[in-house]
Protein backbone atom coordinates (compact mmCIF):
# COMPACT_ATOMS: atom_id res chain seq x y z
CA UNK A 1 0.00 0.00 0.00
CA UNK A 2 1.58 3.44 -1.43
CA UNK A 3 0.40 5.07 1.64
CA UNK A 4 1.74 8.42 0.23
CA UNK A 5 -0.51 7.98 -2.66
CA UNK A 6 -3.58 7.21 -0.24
CA UNK A 7 -3.12 10.15 1.69
CA UNK A 8 -2.71 12.75 -1.03
CA UNK A 9 -6.18 11.24 -2.60
CA UNK A 10 -7.56 11.71 0.38
CA UNK A 11 -6.25 15.03 1.13
CA UNK A 12 -7.07 16.24 -2.90
CA UNK A 13 -10.23 14.47 -2.60
CA UNK A 14 -11.76 16.24 0.54
CA UNK A 15 -14.67 18.95 -0.02
CA UNK A 16 -16.39 17.93 3.13
CA UNK A 17 -14.98 20.62 5.58
CA UNK A 18 -16.92 20.65 9.39
CA UNK A 19 -19.46 22.89 8.04
CA UNK A 20 -21.33 19.94 6.17
CA UNK A 21 -21.24 17.99 9.42
CA UNK A 22 -24.57 17.09 10.19
CA UNK A 23 -25.52 18.62 13.89
CA UNK A 24 -28.03 15.16 14.59
CA UNK A 25 -28.94 15.96 17.77
CA UNK A 26 -31.50 18.59 15.90
CA UNK A 27 -32.84 15.94 13.51
CA UNK A 28 -35.16 12.96 14.64
CA UNK A 29 -32.91 9.95 13.64
CA UNK A 30 -28.96 9.32 13.92
CA UNK A 31 -27.71 8.08 10.49
CA UNK A 32 -24.92 5.78 11.08
CA UNK A 33 -22.62 4.53 7.62
CA UNK A 34 -21.25 1.13 7.54
CA UNK A 35 -18.39 0.96 5.11
CA UNK A 36 -17.47 -2.62 5.08
CA UNK A 37 -16.11 -5.55 2.59
CA UNK A 38 -18.81 -7.39 1.26
CA UNK A 39 -16.15 -8.46 -1.73
CA UNK A 40 -12.62 -8.81 -2.43
CA UNK A 41 -9.59 -10.01 -0.16
CA UNK A 42 -11.21 -9.27 3.57
CA UNK A 43 -14.61 -10.19 2.45
CA UNK A 44 -14.98 -12.47 5.20
CA UNK A 45 -14.51 -9.30 7.40
CA UNK A 46 -16.85 -7.92 5.77
CA UNK A 47 -19.61 -11.35 6.08
CA UNK A 48 -18.78 -11.05 9.98
CA UNK A 49 -19.38 -7.64 10.40
CA UNK A 50 -23.08 -7.73 8.52
CA UNK A 51 -24.01 -10.48 10.24
CA UNK A 52 -23.18 -8.40 13.31
CA UNK A 53 -25.00 -5.51 12.52
CA UNK A 54 -28.09 -7.79 11.57
CA UNK A 55 -27.84 -9.56 15.36
CA UNK A 56 -26.83 -6.58 16.83
CA UNK A 57 -30.54 -4.74 15.32
CA UNK A 58 -32.63 -7.56 15.86
CA UNK A 59 -31.79 -8.18 19.40
CA UNK A 60 -31.01 -3.70 20.45
CA UNK A 61 -33.71 -2.48 18.48
CA UNK A 62 -33.24 1.00 15.94
CA UNK A 63 -33.29 3.62 18.83
CA UNK A 64 -30.87 5.15 21.00
CA UNK A 65 -30.56 8.51 23.10
CA UNK A 66 -34.27 8.76 22.69
CA UNK A 67 -33.60 8.84 18.45
CA UNK A 68 -34.12 6.56 15.48
CA UNK A 69 -31.09 4.99 14.30
CA UNK A 70 -30.41 4.23 10.45
CA UNK A 71 -27.82 1.96 9.22
CA UNK A 72 -26.42 2.58 5.72
CA UNK A 73 -24.62 -0.27 4.78
CA UNK A 74 -21.74 0.36 1.74
CA UNK A 75 -19.83 -2.50 0.35
CA UNK A 76 -15.98 -0.82 0.08
CA UNK A 77 -14.66 -3.85 -2.23
CA UNK A 78 -11.66 -4.04 0.31
CA UNK A 79 -10.28 -1.10 -1.16
CA UNK A 80 -9.03 2.18 0.44
CA UNK A 81 -9.93 4.32 -2.93
CA UNK A 82 -13.81 3.19 -3.05
CA UNK A 83 -13.64 3.49 1.12
CA UNK A 84 -12.96 7.16 1.10
CA UNK A 85 -15.38 7.67 -1.68
CA UNK A 86 -18.46 6.03 -0.19
CA UNK A 87 -17.64 7.78 3.03
CA UNK A 88 -18.00 10.87 1.19
CA UNK A 89 -20.82 10.25 -0.71
CA UNK A 90 -22.98 8.77 3.12
CA UNK A 91 -21.32 12.14 4.75
CA UNK A 92 -22.80 15.04 2.03
CA UNK A 93 -25.49 12.29 0.29
CA UNK A 94 -26.70 10.46 3.44
CA UNK A 95 -26.11 13.00 6.05
CA UNK A 96 -24.19 10.55 8.32
CA UNK A 97 -23.42 11.61 11.53
CA UNK A 98 -21.20 8.55 12.44
CA UNK A 99 -19.33 6.40 10.23
CA UNK A 100 -18.12 2.50 11.29
CA UNK A 101 -16.95 -0.55 9.83
CA UNK A 102 -13.51 -0.67 8.47
CA UNK A 103 -12.30 -4.31 7.47
CA UNK A 104 -8.63 -3.24 7.22
CA UNK A 105 -5.52 -0.74 7.72
CA UNK A 106 -5.78 0.48 4.66
CA UNK A 107 -9.65 1.65 4.44
CA UNK A 108 -9.49 3.05 7.60
CA UNK A 109 -6.80 5.21 7.54
CA UNK A 110 -8.00 6.10 3.94
CA UNK A 111 -11.09 7.64 5.63
CA UNK A 112 -9.06 9.06 8.54
CA UNK A 113 -8.52 12.32 7.57
CA UNK A 114 -12.49 13.26 6.20
CA UNK A 115 -13.23 11.81 9.84
CA UNK A 116 -10.61 14.91 11.20
CA UNK A 117 -11.93 17.53 8.75
CA UNK A 118 -15.45 16.89 9.16
CA UNK A 119 -15.58 16.60 12.73
CA UNK A 120 -17.28 12.71 11.84
CA UNK A 121 -16.46 10.15 14.47
CA UNK A 122 -15.43 6.78 13.18
CA UNK A 123 -15.78 3.80 15.18
CA UNK A 124 -13.06 1.27 14.05
CA UNK A 125 -14.83 -2.23 13.47
CA UNK A 126 -11.90 -4.18 12.69
CA UNK A 127 -8.51 -2.18 11.25
CA UNK A 128 -5.74 -2.93 13.61
CA UNK A 129 -2.52 -0.91 12.98
CA UNK A 130 -1.28 0.69 16.19
CA UNK A 131 -0.72 4.00 14.37
CA UNK A 132 -4.02 4.82 12.21
CA UNK A 133 -5.35 6.25 15.57
CA UNK A 134 -2.71 9.57 15.49
CA UNK A 135 -4.79 10.12 12.32
CA UNK A 136 -8.00 11.40 13.38
CA UNK A 137 -9.12 12.55 16.80
CA UNK A 138 -12.64 11.55 15.65
CA UNK A 139 -11.32 7.73 15.69
CA UNK A 140 -12.70 5.35 18.10
CA UNK A 141 -11.51 1.54 17.89
CA UNK A 142 -13.33 -1.30 19.64
CA UNK A 143 -11.18 -4.11 17.87
CA UNK A 144 -7.53 -4.41 18.98
CA UNK A 145 -4.45 -3.69 18.31
CA UNK A 146 -1.80 -5.97 16.96
CA UNK A 147 0.90 -4.95 19.54
CA UNK A 148 -1.89 -5.46 21.98
CA UNK A 149 -1.75 -9.08 21.23
CA UNK A 150 1.75 -10.06 19.59
CA UNK A 151 3.25 -8.54 23.47
CA UNK A 152 1.04 -10.67 25.38
CA UNK A 153 2.11 -13.87 23.08
CA UNK A 154 6.02 -12.77 23.17
CA UNK A 155 5.79 -12.78 26.50
CA UNK A 156 3.93 -15.87 27.15
CA UNK A 157 5.87 -18.70 24.72
CA UNK A 158 9.46 -18.15 26.45
CA UNK A 159 7.86 -18.79 29.48
CA UNK A 160 6.56 -21.89 28.38
CA UNK A 161 9.32 -23.51 26.75
CA UNK A 162 9.35 -22.05 23.36
CA UNK A 163 12.10 -19.44 22.74
CA UNK A 164 13.74 -19.94 19.28
CA UNK A 165 11.66 -18.77 16.15
CA UNK A 166 10.84 -18.43 12.76
CA UNK A 167 8.20 -15.38 12.48
CA UNK A 168 5.73 -15.62 9.14
CA UNK A 169 3.53 -12.47 8.75
CA UNK A 170 1.57 -10.82 6.12
CA UNK A 171 3.57 -8.00 3.95
CA UNK A 172 1.67 -5.29 5.05
CA UNK A 173 1.28 -2.75 7.76
CA UNK A 174 -0.37 -5.15 10.77
CA UNK A 175 2.21 -7.69 9.93
CA UNK A 176 5.00 -5.23 10.14
CA UNK A 177 3.22 -4.50 13.63
CA UNK A 178 3.24 -8.26 14.79
CA UNK A 179 6.50 -8.93 13.61
CA UNK A 180 7.91 -5.89 15.90
CA UNK A 181 5.58 -6.46 19.18
CA UNK A 182 6.66 -10.31 19.01
CA UNK A 183 10.39 -9.94 18.25
CA UNK A 184 10.70 -7.35 20.72
CA UNK A 185 8.86 -8.61 23.91
CA UNK A 186 9.82 -12.56 22.91
CA UNK A 187 13.59 -10.90 23.14
CA UNK A 188 12.86 -9.02 26.16
CA UNK A 189 11.96 -12.16 27.75
CA UNK A 190 14.83 -14.38 26.85
CA UNK A 191 14.02 -15.66 22.92
CA UNK A 192 14.85 -14.79 20.10
CA UNK A 193 13.35 -14.70 16.52
CA UNK A 194 16.07 -16.35 14.21
CA UNK A 195 14.30 -15.39 10.69
CA UNK A 196 11.66 -13.12 9.61
CA UNK A 197 9.79 -13.99 6.73
CA UNK A 198 7.55 -11.58 5.00
CA UNK A 199 4.57 -13.29 2.92
CA UNK A 200 3.06 -11.15 0.01
CA UNK A 201 -0.75 -10.00 1.24
CA UNK A 202 -2.24 -10.63 -1.96
CA UNK A 203 -2.95 -14.43 -3.32
CA UNK A 204 -0.54 -15.48 -0.68
CA UNK A 205 1.57 -19.07 -1.39
CA UNK A 206 2.60 -20.07 2.08
CA UNK A 207 4.86 -23.13 0.70
CA UNK A 208 8.03 -21.82 0.12
CA UNK A 209 7.75 -19.86 3.16
CA UNK A 210 6.91 -22.58 5.06
CA UNK A 211 10.28 -24.89 3.46
CA UNK A 212 12.17 -22.23 4.75
CA UNK A 213 10.90 -21.53 7.94
CA UNK A 214 11.79 -26.01 8.13
CA UNK A 215 15.29 -25.32 6.96
CA UNK A 216 15.96 -23.14 10.15
CA UNK A 217 14.70 -25.66 12.22
CA UNK A 218 13.30 -23.61 14.80
CA UNK A 219 10.93 -24.55 17.93
CA UNK A 220 7.86 -22.60 17.03
CA UNK A 221 6.51 -20.54 14.21
CA UNK A 222 5.10 -16.92 15.12
CA UNK A 223 2.56 -16.28 12.06
CA UNK A 224 0.09 -13.30 11.52
CA UNK A 225 -1.97 -13.57 8.58
CA UNK A 226 -5.09 -11.57 8.13
CA UNK A 227 -8.31 -13.58 9.04
CA UNK A 228 -9.60 -15.93 6.41
CA UNK A 229 -5.96 -17.25 5.55
CA UNK A 230 -5.58 -18.83 8.44
CA UNK A 231 -7.00 -22.32 7.12
CA UNK A 232 -4.74 -21.65 3.38
CA UNK A 233 -1.58 -21.52 5.71
CA UNK A 234 -2.79 -24.38 8.25
CA UNK A 235 -3.46 -26.64 4.67
CA UNK A 236 0.15 -25.70 3.54
CA UNK A 237 1.85 -26.55 7.01
CA UNK A 238 0.41 -30.07 7.01
CA UNK A 239 1.24 -30.54 3.78
CA UNK A 240 4.60 -29.89 4.33
CA UNK A 241 4.73 -32.23 7.00
CA UNK A 242 5.36 -29.76 9.32
CA UNK A 243 2.58 -31.00 11.47
CA UNK A 244 4.94 -33.87 12.30
CA UNK A 245 8.45 -32.03 12.60
CA UNK A 246 7.98 -30.65 16.27
CA UNK A 247 7.79 -27.42 15.46
CA UNK A 248 4.87 -25.56 17.38
CA UNK A 249 2.56 -22.72 15.57
CA UNK A 250 2.09 -19.99 18.19
CA UNK A 251 -0.50 -17.11 16.35
CA UNK A 252 -2.26 -14.19 16.34
CA UNK A 253 -5.56 -15.31 17.01
CA UNK A 254 -6.39 -14.41 12.77
CA UNK A 255 -5.08 -17.89 12.40
CA UNK A 256 -7.41 -20.09 14.28
CA UNK A 257 -10.48 -18.18 12.90
CA UNK A 258 -13.59 -19.12 14.75
CA UNK A 259 -15.83 -18.99 11.67
CA UNK A 260 -13.27 -21.39 9.77
CA UNK A 261 -11.41 -23.67 11.77
CA UNK A 262 -13.48 -26.18 11.14
CA UNK A 263 -12.67 -26.72 7.97
CA UNK A 264 -8.71 -27.00 8.86
CA UNK A 265 -9.64 -30.44 10.58
CA UNK A 266 -7.84 -31.96 13.26
CA UNK A 267 -4.12 -30.90 12.26
CA UNK A 268 -5.20 -27.75 13.67
CA UNK A 269 -5.99 -29.26 17.01
CA UNK A 270 -3.44 -27.76 19.39
CA UNK A 271 -2.60 -24.69 17.80
CA UNK A 272 -1.67 -22.01 20.42
CA UNK A 273 -2.97 -18.80 19.61
CA UNK A 274 -3.54 -15.70 21.44
CA UNK A 275 -6.44 -13.05 21.00
CA UNK A 276 -9.28 -11.18 22.49
CA UNK A 277 -11.94 -13.50 21.74
CA UNK A 278 -12.97 -17.24 21.33
CA UNK A 279 -16.68 -18.18 20.48
CA UNK A 280 -16.64 -20.56 23.65
CA UNK A 281 -15.71 -18.12 25.88
CA UNK A 282 -17.34 -18.98 29.47
CA UNK A 283 -20.30 -16.03 30.11
CA UNK A 284 -23.51 -15.18 30.18
CA UNK A 285 -23.10 -12.20 27.61
CA UNK A 286 -20.84 -14.35 24.82
CA UNK A 287 -23.95 -17.49 25.49
CA UNK A 288 -26.43 -14.79 24.74
CA UNK A 289 -24.56 -12.96 21.53
CA UNK A 290 -23.88 -16.10 20.29
CA UNK A 291 -27.19 -17.50 20.24
CA UNK A 292 -28.37 -14.29 18.52
CA UNK A 293 -25.65 -14.07 16.40
CA UNK A 294 -26.86 -17.88 15.17
CA UNK A 295 -30.51 -17.02 15.53
CA UNK A 296 -30.13 -14.17 12.85
CA UNK A 297 -27.79 -15.50 10.70
CA UNK A 298 -28.19 -19.49 9.61
CA UNK A 299 -26.57 -21.20 11.76
CA UNK A 300 -22.95 -19.06 11.92
CA UNK A 301 -20.82 -18.88 13.61
CA UNK A 302 -19.28 -15.72 15.29
CA UNK A 303 -15.35 -14.97 15.13
CA UNK A 304 -13.75 -12.14 17.03
CA UNK A 305 -14.42 -9.84 14.04
CA UNK A 306 -18.20 -9.97 14.87
CA UNK A 307 -17.63 -9.53 18.45
CA UNK A 308 -15.49 -6.27 17.39
CA UNK A 309 -18.47 -5.53 15.14
CA UNK A 310 -21.05 -5.91 17.31
CA UNK A 311 -19.12 -3.84 20.35
CA UNK A 312 -19.08 -0.94 17.81
CA UNK A 313 -22.79 -1.01 17.78
CA UNK A 314 -23.05 -1.06 21.14
CA UNK A 315 -20.72 1.76 21.46
CA UNK A 316 -22.50 3.52 18.93
CA UNK A 317 -25.63 3.08 20.92
CA UNK A 318 -24.44 3.68 24.58
CA UNK A 319 -22.76 6.70 23.35
CA UNK A 320 -26.09 8.38 21.86
CA UNK A 321 -27.36 7.49 25.15
CA UNK A 322 -25.22 9.37 27.13
CA UNK A 323 -25.50 11.99 24.50
CA UNK A 324 -29.06 12.01 24.69
CA UNK A 325 -28.95 11.76 21.13
CA UNK A 326 -26.03 14.15 19.94
CA UNK A 327 -23.94 12.72 17.34
CA UNK A 328 -21.75 15.53 16.55
CA UNK A 329 -18.27 14.75 16.66
CA UNK A 330 -17.12 16.60 19.56
CA UNK A 331 -19.69 15.22 21.94
CA UNK A 332 -19.86 12.33 20.58
CA UNK A 333 -16.45 11.69 20.94
CA UNK A 334 -16.09 13.30 24.59
CA UNK A 335 -19.16 11.03 25.74
CA UNK A 336 -17.46 7.64 23.94
CA UNK A 337 -13.81 8.31 25.94
CA UNK A 338 -14.12 6.32 29.19
CA UNK A 339 -16.85 4.16 28.65
CA UNK A 340 -17.35 0.70 30.17
CA UNK A 341 -19.16 -2.51 28.13
CA UNK A 342 -19.40 -6.04 29.41
CA UNK A 343 -18.51 -7.32 25.88
CA UNK A 344 -19.17 -11.01 24.96
CA UNK A 345 -15.15 -11.01 24.67
CA UNK A 346 -15.22 -9.84 28.61
CA UNK A 347 -14.46 -6.15 30.09
CA UNK A 348 -13.78 -3.79 27.58
CA UNK A 349 -13.38 0.45 27.90
CA UNK A 350 -12.22 3.20 25.47
CA UNK A 351 -9.00 4.55 26.75
CA UNK A 352 -9.79 8.59 27.25
CA UNK A 353 -6.09 9.09 26.32
CA UNK A 354 -6.10 7.35 23.17
CA UNK A 355 -9.35 6.62 22.58
CA UNK A 356 -8.17 2.96 21.68
CA UNK A 357 -9.37 -0.20 23.23
CA UNK A 358 -8.74 -1.37 26.88
CA UNK A 359 -9.30 -5.28 27.28
CA UNK A 360 -8.64 -9.05 28.25
CA UNK A 361 -6.34 -11.13 25.95
CA UNK A 362 -6.34 -15.01 25.82
CA UNK A 363 -3.83 -17.33 25.11
CA UNK A 364 -6.22 -20.05 23.38
CA UNK A 365 -5.55 -23.96 22.37
CA UNK A 366 -7.93 -25.18 19.88
CA UNK A 367 -9.69 -27.98 20.78
CA UNK A 368 -12.28 -30.54 19.88
CA UNK A 369 -15.57 -29.95 21.84
CA UNK A 370 -18.79 -31.69 21.21
CA UNK A 371 -17.23 -33.11 17.52
CA UNK A 372 -16.10 -29.21 16.84
CA UNK A 373 -13.25 -27.46 17.02
CA UNK A 374 -12.85 -24.64 18.96
CA UNK A 375 -10.50 -22.03 20.44
CA UNK A 376 -10.14 -22.72 24.36
CA UNK A 377 -8.95 -19.67 26.37
CA UNK A 378 -6.86 -21.09 28.87
CA UNK A 379 -4.51 -18.09 30.60
CA UNK A 380 -6.23 -14.44 30.71
CA UNK A 381 -4.33 -11.21 30.44
CA UNK A 382 -6.56 -8.65 31.95
CA UNK A 383 -6.71 -4.82 31.01
CA UNK A 384 -4.15 -4.82 28.55
CA UNK A 385 -3.57 -1.38 26.50
CA UNK A 386 -1.99 -1.05 23.74
CA UNK A 387 2.32 -0.69 24.29
CA UNK A 388 3.13 1.12 20.90
CA UNK A 389 0.74 4.26 22.84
Amino acid sequence: MNMRKLLTGALAALSVVAASAVTTHAEESVKVGVVIPLTGGFQSNGRQMNAALKAFVATHGETAGGKKVEFIVKDDGSSPDNALRISQELVTSDKVSVLTGFGNTPTALSVAQLSKRAKIPQVIMVAATSSIMKASPYMLRTSWTIPQVASIIGKWAPENGAKKFVSIVSDYGPGADAEQWFGKTLQANGGTVISKLKVPLANPDFAPFLQRAADEKPEALFVFVPTGAGAAFMKQFVERGLDKSGIKVIAMADVTDDDLINNMGDPAIGVVTGGPYSANHDSPENKAFVEAFKKNNDGMRPNMVAAAAWDALDLIYKTLDKTKGDAGGDAFVEAAKGMQIQSPRGPISIDPDTRDIVQDIYMRKVEKVDGELYNTEFQTFEHVKDPAH
